[in-house]
């Protein structure tokens, strides 16, 4: 679907199975980029001369078009960011380190990415915090009866991935959301792998802060977005201090910030990558959020019913109602069919994806994972599988 639209896919070799980690790029948001390094370069919110004007309207109004496509309820609550890990970052140092105290406890998963993790544990050092982690069922996936149990008095803050970007399992976030906001429990979505492949719903779905990158739904990288409720955004301090989010300073001491969001974005911007995330939203909502997802479960069931036929492949999420399908070969390590598949220009991920405490549940240090989206076919599926199935020869076709 829409291959043609993809330069790297001019690339007759290459078959992409990556795209958790990153997606490919349209030439629109290519263009879009290069348009504004060829005909209008300027600084934003400091020229009064027309590229500057032009590049001022299109960087703002971009903001409209996140708006639009995540349904929040205002512009303002739009911060653009570097991506994902620095919008939860930002909240976590911006926000929650004012909002929490010690004792309070704040709700993940084992399944989360290091970034929704990390800030969090940093955070529990600083101030003294408890994280606690919801139980994962049978198929390594958050159930609302298990979030239910992890809830206790001092639970102030819930933050999971929609998808997960190792098992692909859909949260409900639209139940958890309902649930937090009728218990006064601060919501925060990591939409870095939903975001690119579903329909979001801020104010419906009951999200209080929302984050996701730019460069894994056919944008650029280096740009991402926080989307804050308004309310709690007129709460948040930035984390950095300079040029382009105040008002005023003074050598007695003492300055004023801009208001919302624009405090929030210290220095210069990613203004290009902006316009190229501002392309990339744009070209999904016209392919519709709906029809990716859709096409992604028809490829997931095919990729899992041909792998199935391969007797030396482990799957662990058959199951998952995402793109995404981890898996492991008997007797291979995941790097090795990593590179083992490159022979064949099939590029997939092996590790543990950023998702270190998973091992813990799914006992297995690392998996082979294979992330699908719009471009990808059943033919690229079927060269995968033909590959799989002629890995008895692994050792002697991977060179170290």
């Amino acid at each position: 679907m829409r291959r043609e639209d993809f330069p790297m896919l001019s690339n007759k070799n290459i078959i992409y199975f990556d795209n958790a980690a990153t997606t490919l790029k349209p030439r629109c948001v290519i263009d879009a980029m290069n348009d504004y390094y060829n005909y209008y370069t300027a600084n934003i919110h400091r020229g009064l001369y027309e590229s500057s004007i032009l590049a001022d309207y299109l960087y703002d109004s971009t903001r409209f078009v996140v708006r639009d496509f995540i349904h929040c309820s205002s512009a303002k609550e739009v911060v653009f960011t570097s991506g994902t890990t620095h919008s939860i970052n930002l909240m976590v140092f911006g926000f929650m380190k004012n909002y929490l105290e010690a004792g309070d406890e704040v709700l993940l998963s084992k399944a989360e990415h290091a970034s929704n993790i990390l800030p969090w544990i940093r955070l529990a050092e600083e101030i003294g915090i408890v994280i606690r982690f919801i139980p994962l069922d049978e198929n390594y996936a958050v159930t609302y009866e298990n979030f239910l149990s992890s809830i206790t008095p001092k639970t102030k803050v819930v933050s999971l991935a929609h998808v997960t970007n190792v098992i692909g399992d859909v949260r409900n976030i639209c139940v958890i959301g309902n649930y937090c906001r009728n218990h006064n429990i601060l919501f925060h979505v990591d939409g870095a792998q939903s975001v690119p492949h579903l329909s979001i719903d801020f104010i419906h779905d009951n999200i209080d802060f929302l984050s996701f990158s730019g460069h894994k739904m056919c944008g650029p990288t280096g740009v991402g977005v926080l989307v804050v409720r308004e309310n709690l955004l007129k709460k948040m301090a930035p984390v950095f201090y300079g040029g382009g989010m105040n008002e005023s300073f003074y050598s007695e001491g003492g300055y004023q910030l801009k208001d919302i969001p624009v405090r929030f974005e210290a220095g210069t911007p990613p203004i290009a990558e902006v316009l190229g995330l501002r392309s990339a939203i744009l070209y999904l909502m016209k392919i519709g959020l709906d029809n990716i997802h859709i096409y992604e479960i028809y490829l997931k069931r095919y990729l899992v019913e041909k792998l199935s036929e391969v007797p030396s492949v482990t799957i662990y999420n058959k199951d998952s109602n995402s793109g995404i399908l981890a898996f492991n070969v008997e007797g291979v390590s995941s790097m090795d069919v990593s590179k083992y598949l490159n022979m064949y220009h099939i590029c997939v991920r092996s590790g543990s994806h950023c998702s270190k405490m998973l091992k813990e549940d799914l006992n297995v240090l690392s998996t082979v994972r294979v992330s699908l989206y719009f471009y990808n076919t059943t033919e690229e599926i079927d060269a995968l599988v033909l590959a799989l199935k002629k890995c008895q020869n692994i050792f002697k076709i991977v060179e170290y």
